[in-house]
């Protein structure tokens, strides 16, 4: 009997793992499909490219490139892969680093190489010997394995690699995934089953899905994971989930995935039995060490700390008379000596100030400027209020310069229809990075202030609240997937253009068949758009239900403190409608450099789009179209919940070229979608229509209900709370 080698069985579980063998095609797969191209003529083409591989090392991160090169070739080109120890032809893929493989070292690379750093790969065809053929080539294991997911795509998309020559080097170091996953298995704002950490089961048993998980983060090149929810458990730090959080480490490893934890403040007391947890206490100090220390004898590489501190009831510093950079300089210690790092967030606000929730951030973070260690990111959310569908960039990008800033958007759609509305938003992220701050001058994109470049930090980092849950399809729904991967993507490479984005996912996700590809691309690109329009047009903005966040509540005024309530944000009233930020206003506007400041002071030249952020707009206000400011806002709703149903007439089309199980799938969440967009068309018109006193324009459909119809409805057990 012919005993299987170690090497062969890992092999073997990650090609049954991660294949569709038992299931329909339910979206488990990611965009990491591997099937079999449908063209001949490209599946010849790309043999004759890879008709074997040399590929030096032994390092499990070379083993699992090794394995994804096996099944992903297998796959796409219906054909064995054959490993050799030397490029004995032409068309053989050359693969390693110049420290782990003769060939590559012997090739003319070492000037490309000292450009692209520890993760950066090279993708070429070059002469070797005096043969043509392919090199992926890297200064590291990792970057070899980032090469191999690339090159793989390039097959995945029919691309073209008869001449291939790419140099590619991620733009910012931490691209690092936020779970707000509770040890319950809750997910606070997930909206895809429960927490893929099963705690009660880890350390002994270890699901199929982390390694499914770490291989997907690895292939869009995320490197980060924090397991646990921002609104911490202090459990996490206990011997007893430190076993459990080591075992999570060990498989993400090999992908190049570091593990982070969340740190809550109040740690020392509740858990370490100290009277306090004052940052400049020497005990608390020497706590704080201690249990560093003991983190890192479980996970080595331990990457450091996420902290929500002093915000919605956390505790933090100010609990002691102290500052954000006290409470972040203390836990930078404590981790900076093994290399580790300080996420501290900006998403703060309090209750006793009686101003402009959108100031508190820049208010209480910019006087601290250069007093953060050097090891500190401070994590600002892409714009000053809470991830709504649209907001103007954060005024603190590009405020203080003497910090590394590093952005935190929201893959989660806690804003944005839940895991029930298709909603793109790449749009959302390269709206937000090619804002212009003006800190040094036109051309000071946030994207600058984030990737190093306009300020020279050392350190850099963006995060992503992740959308993922247990449901067999990850994200809840199908298109949710392309969130995760556009936030990775342009994690990597804030350059790529949406339309890239959205043909790749689509392509490696669904078909490569142009039939499909030109009209679902059209209606993923414009699918957040039309999400804005139907829910907060023109800048209107937390005019959603109040707590669980579904549906539309702008009428929401008992909350327990102003700012949870609809009515603070638009303020609408017989005159008008809008926030008035201007320097007459709150003067939100003066947190911003002078060009941004005098663009946004004024609705002369205020993009229209957040009109309403900025300013209050008497109903009568001539917007752009012509038409006056209520006329405007009913043709936005009604030409919103349109589109969804223009979305729908799309995806019926397409029925014919793509599966039977996920065509069903979307299309019912579609319906959902068209439903209710309906839903917070009508009620935010008629809500509004109070105010404004004027009728709905005569060519548009009435609302069947009342207002108070729609105020009276109630929701129960909503996901995510």
């Amino acid at each position: 009997m012919k005993l299987f080698s170690i090497n062969t069985l890992l092999l073997l579980f990650v090609l049954i793992s991660f294949s569709s063998s038992g299931y329909a095609e339910d979206g488990y797969r990611l965009w990491l499909r591997y099937d079999k191209l449908a063209d001949p003529a490209k599946v010849a083409a790309y043999r004759n490219a890879v008709s074997q591989i040399v590929l030096d090392g032994q390092s499990e991160t070379i083993q699992v490139a090794r394995e994804e090169l096996t099944l992903g070739l297998k796959g796409l080109l219906g054909t064995d892969v054959s490993f050799v120890n030397q490029a004995t032809k032409e068309g053989t893929l050359i693969v390693g680093t110049p420290s782990t493989s003769k060939l590559i070292a012997s090739l003319n690379l070492k000037n490309q190489l000292a450009t692209i750093g520890n993760e950066g790969f090279i993708i070429q065809r070059t002469k070797v010997g005096t043969t043509q053929n392919i090199v992926i080539a890297a200064n590291t294991d990792v970057g070899v394995l980032y090469g191999v997911f690339h090159f793989l795509r390039l097959i995945q998309t029919h691309q073209d690699i008869s001449a291939v020559n790419s140099v590619n080097t991620p733009k910012i170091n931490h691209r690092i995934l936020n779970h707000w996953d509770n040890l319950n298995r809750t997910v606070e704002r997930g909206y895809a089953g429960a927490s893929l950490w099963d705690w009660h089961k880890l350390p002994d048993y270890t699901s199929p899905r982390y390694k499914d998980y770490a291989r997907a983060n690895a292939s869009v090149g995320i490197n980060g994971t924090v397991l646990t929810n921002v609104n911490a458990n202090a459990l996490i730090l206990t011997p007893q989930y430190l076993e459990k959080v080591a075992a999570l480490a060990n498989i993400f490893r090999p992908y190049g995935i570091r593990v982070y934890l969340t740190a809550r403040f109040s740690a020392p007391v509740e858990m370490g039995g100290l009277k306090t947890a004052d940052p400049l206490d020497p005990q608390v100090i020497a706590w704080w060490k201690q249990k560093t220390e003991e983190i890192y004898t479980y996970v080595p590489d331990f990457g450091g700390f996420l902290v929500k501190a002093n915000s919605e009831g956390q505790p933090g510093p100010q609990n002691y008379g102290r500052t954000h950079a006290d409470g972040a300089n203390m836990l930078a210690d404590a981790v900076g000596p093994k290399g580790g790092i300080v996420m501290w967030r900006a998403f703060v606000y309090d209750n006793k100030i009686p101003d402009d929730r959108a100031k508190q951030a820049y208010t209480e973070f910019k006087p601290l400027d250069g007093t953060f260690r050097k090891n500190v990111l401070v994590q600002v959310k892409n714009g000053a209020v809470d991830f709504q569908p649209r907001e103007p960039f954060h005024p603190l990008f590009g405020a203080m310069p003497k910090t590394p800033m590093m952005m935190e958007f929201q893959i989660t759609q806690e804003y944005l229809g839940f895991a029930t509305h298709m909603v793109f938003l790449a749009s959302l992220f390269k709206e937000t990075l090619y804002a212009d701050t003006y800190a040094k001058g036109k051309g000071s994109e946030v994207a600058k202030v984030i990737d190093r470049s306009l300020d020279k930090h050392e350190l850099t980092g963006i995060a992503g609240v992740a959308n993922i849950g247990d449901e067999r399809n990850w994200c809840g729904h199908p298109f949710g997937q392309a969130n995760w991967y556009a936030f990775g993507r342009l994690a990597w490479d804030h350059t790529l253009s949406e339309d890239q984005i959205a043909d790749e996912w689509l392509r490696m996700t669904f078909s490569n068949d142009n039939r499909f590809l030109k009209p679902v691309k059209e209606m993923m690109l414009a699918s957040r758009e039309t999400l804005v329009n139907y829910m907060t047009p023109l800048g209107l903005h937390h005019i959603m239900g109040y707590n669980h966040h579904y549906g539309p509540g702008p009428w929401v005024n008992q909350a327990s403190r102003p700012d949870w309530n609809s009515v603070y944000y638009h303020k609408a009233d017989s005159i008008g409608v809008g926030f008035d930020r201007t320097t007459k206003g709150s003067d939100a506007v003066s947190q911003y450099f002078p060009p941004v400041r005098d663009m946004f002071n004024s609705t002369q030249t205020c993009p229209e789009k957040f009109l309403l952020w900025f300013h209050h707009v008497p109903w009568d206000y001539k917007t752009q179209s012509g038409r006056i400011l209520w006329d405007e806002l009913c043709y936005r709703y009604y030409g919103g919940a349109k589109s969804v149903q223009q979305m729908q007439q799309t995806w019926n089309t397409i029925q014919p070229m793509i599966d039977a199980e996920r065509f069903v799938h979307v299309k019912d969440l579609l319906k959902v979608q068209e439903k209710e967009a309906r839903w917070w068309r009508d009620a935010c018109v008629l809500y509004f229509q109070s105010f404004s006193k004027r009728p709905i324009p005569s060519d548009l459909e009435k609302p069947p209900y009342p207002l108070e119809h729609y105020v009276k409805i109630k929701h129960l057990f909503v996901p995510g709370i």
